[in-house]
């Protein structure tokens, strides 16, 4: 089942899969579907404008090389400003996490 990933997490997934080594799209993609067990479906008209976002801010480098298959292709990573801001919103995220879990057990009746 295809699942559509709530609006303004695109990036923070990219970077967190980024940050384990550089990467270039199309693997980022698969991985991504991988990694989530098919729930997250990155399409290349989501991905690619994401990555170039990213590497304008500043929170993704990129270089060409020599990909699996021969080809060039443009492998990015995770930069030092990059890497503080997925810091950042991964502390921001785990406390929504932990406030919907709550919100869940005590609409199940649970003590929050």
């Amino acid at each position: 089942m295809k699942s559509e990933m709530p609006q303004g997490t695109l990036d923070i997934v990219v970077l967190q899969v980024v940050a384990a080594g550089a990467i270039h799209g199309y693997a980022l993609a698969q991985k991504i579907r991988l990694i989530s067990r098919d729930v997250l479906q990155i399409q290349q008209g989501s991905l690619y404008p994401a990555l170039h976002r990213l590497e304008n801010r500043g929170f993704l480098m990129a270089e060409w090389k020599g990909s699996e298959t021969g080809r060039d292709a443009k492998f990015y990573r995770l930069t030092a400003r990059g890497r503080a801001h997925l810091k950042k919103e991964t502390t921001r995220w785990a406390r929504l996490s932990e406030a919907l879990a709550l919100i869940r057990r005590s609409a199940e009746g649970g003590v929050p």
